[in-house]
């Protein structure tokens, strides 16, 4: 398909620069086969029928925005994806002043070596000294906010525990699953009463997820790869739910795009762990899901062409439009939508 037939005009006041407070005060366009509903996050409970599940995603960000010099160089770098225990592929700001064999000076004792370039651009990054990349970040590294919001206002402290969600445990993400920022003890605490199941599984969401899509047709566009990991325990509760009639419902596109990882044709989820590059199309046969909480995306971006393939392009255009109309706050930072297929009969 054409990119161009993802596109959409959002003015830039819809660009939310700070969450909800409380998280679950948010606003949530219900999407519903092709029916609309305003409602709030906090009404999820009702939303959603006893015997659903939610599957979160537990990554957790770490500070991978980086600013160092090489010589008299400056040089940004934003990790993407860890290679081993001290090699991040990462993408570079001012490459054209980096080669491989030079080493950047980020400060704080941090330095990495630029051990090759690769074929997207991006470099690999070796870090020196013995003591953990994870500890180097927390001296020198900062919250990796998209670009977005950190051309509009500079990184704070209050971003440390703002683009981190409540179920944040293992180190790996360089951007916020942001759909479950939404979420409270208090409101999971009313999902449990309501007899809605909740599961986790990993994948760390990489840089990739900000890049533009850059070329006019979806089929030229290469997706960048993202490591994920569903246990056989999580797999097998998750195939019975759909198999009492419940539902499975993704709470952001990174955990839908796992699960459909994970998922073999005949719908079964099955244990997964290693990268994912899948790239989900208006045409793709979903596997795994029943629904999907995420916020809202990008124009032209891979993720408004993901929910696209879920309710149909013309749904998807029209709730946009109600959403920028009723004055929705978009992207990271913003409010949510629930998005419920229409079920085949």
């Amino acid at each position: 398909m054409r990119v161009d037939a993802f596109d959409f005009d959002l003015p830039s006041e819809r660009i939310a620069l700070r969450p909800a407070r409380p998280r679950d005060a948010a606003r949530m366009l219900v999407v519903e086969g092709g029916t609309m509903t305003d409602r709030g996050v906090r009404d999820l409970p009702s939303l959603l029928r006893a015997g659903d599940c939610l599957v979160f995603n537990d990554t957790r960000v770490i500070p991978a925005q980086l600013e160092g010099k090489r010589g008299d160089a400056r040089i940004g770098a934003t990790l993407h994806k860890r290679i081993d225990l001290r090699r991040w592929q990462a993408f570079v700001r001012n490459a054209k002043r980096l080669r491989p064999g030079e080493t950047v000076d980020f400060g704080a004792g941090v330095a990495a070596l630029a051990e090759e370039r690769l074929a997207d651009g991006s470099f690999v990054l070796a870090f020196a000294g013995d003591e953990p990349v994870e500890l180097l970040l927390e001296r020198a590294g900062t919250m990796p906010l998209p670009p977005y919001i950190a051309g509009k206002r500079a990184t704070d402290d209050a971003d440390r525990s703002d683009y981190q969600t409540m179920f944040a445990r293992a180190d790996g993400a360089v951007a916020a699953p942001t759909a479950a920022l939404h979420f409270t003890p208090d409101l999971l605490a009313a999902l449990a009463a309501a007899g809605i199941a909740t599961e986790t599984l990993t994948l760390h969401v990489g840089a990739g997820t900000f890049l533009p899509v850059k070329v006019d047709d979806t089929g030229d566009h290469v997706m960048h790869a993202e490591w994920g990991r569903i246990d056989a325990d999580t797999a097998t509760r998750l195939n019975a739910v759909r198999a009492a009639a419940g539902r499975v419902i993704a709470v952001g596109t990174t955990s839908l795009r796992l699960l459909e990882s994970a998922a073999g044709d005949d719908g079964a989820i099955r244990p997964f762990e290693g990268d994912t590059a899948i790239f989900i199309t208006p045409g793709y046969r979903f596997k795994a899901v029943d629904g999907l909480m995420t916020n809202f995306h990008l124009p032209r971006s891979t993720l408004f062409m993901l929910v696209s393939a879920l309710m149909g392009l013309e749904t998807m255009q029209a709730a946009y439009a109600h959403a920028i109309a009723a004055e929705y706050r978009f992207y990271s930072y913003g409010d949510a939508s629930l998005l419920l297929p229409r079920v085949e009969s």
